[in-house]
């Protein structure tokens, strides 16, 4: 067993998974990961409430308490989990997650085309410019394969975001350590939305800010997102098997 005990990667959908692996491959040399992914049914309506459930179900066959992490979409779906099932979680760690947890990056590609009257692919351009400026992780010649992902992943997401409205999410704190980690240089989240956690905070909850790091900094910065991470595991207690937890 990990000293950490088990983390559980939420992930929001597979069509991102590219982009999480440099973190996850670093995580895995010195911890227990498992990753859970939502995959959204072609005749299932977008909804939160569905995917926390079936990230209970999940979860719920541990025999103690994890570690969840989860990036923009996938940590918004972890934190209502933790907010409604705070036994089963023994840490919070929150990527790029803003204080109002419906603020996704998918916001800011309605955004683009309420504001500006653009059409899906322009919208979906100038929304991937902002999410990475221009420091794309892939050669130029593949980003129409990035703008395919992430046009899948923004039809995928259990949140009821559309030209008409932008769906809001119940904030606040949670009662397990929390660890809120962002992007310097964030342009979807920037800092004082990101700061807005401050009024949540408990002693020993940390805020930190990736030098140089945009919405996907664990993309690019994976080895010290991960000591970042290891050092807040390091600081909370040693896992205690608690069958009690387990549904029956």
């Amino acid at each position: 067993m990990s000293m950490y005990g088990d983390i559980v990667w939420v992930s929001g959908s597979p069509f991102l998974r590219c982009l999480h692996m440099p973190l996850l491959k670093k995580l895995f040399r010195s911890a227990n990961v498992s990753v859970w992914e939502y995959i959204q049914s072609l005749d299932e309506s977008a909804c939160m409430e569905t995917a926390v459930e079936l990230l209970h179900s999940y979860i719920k066959k541990r025999e103690s308490p994890v570690n969840l992490i989860g990036h923009d979409i996938g940590g918004t779906i972890a934190l209502i989990f933790a907010r409604q099932y705070p036994e089963y979680v023994k840490s919070l760690i929150l990527l790029s997650v803003a204080a109002q947890p419906a603020r996704t990056w998918h916001i800011h590609y309605y955004q683009q085309r309420q504001i500006y009257s653009q059409n899906q692919g322009e919208a979906l351009s100038n929304t991937l410019h902002h999410i990475f400026r221009d420091n794309f992780p892939c050669h130029r010649d593949n980003l129409h394969n990035l703008m395919d992902k992430f046009y899948q992943d923004l039809e995928n997401i259990p949140l009821m975001h559309s030209l008409f409205k932008i769906e809001k999410l119940p904030t606040g704190g949670v009662p397990m350590p929390l660890l809120i980690c962002g992007g310097q240089i964030d342009m979807i989240l920037p800092y004082p939305e990101l700061n807005e956690w401050e009024k949540w905070l408990k002693p020993g909850d940390i805020i930190w800010q990736c030098p140089q790091g945009s919405h996907f900094f664990h993309h690019f910065h994976s080895q010290i997102v991960s000591e970042q991470i290891s050092r807040f595991l390091e600081m909370q207690p040693i896992n205690i098997i608690k069958k009690d937890i387990v549904s029956t």
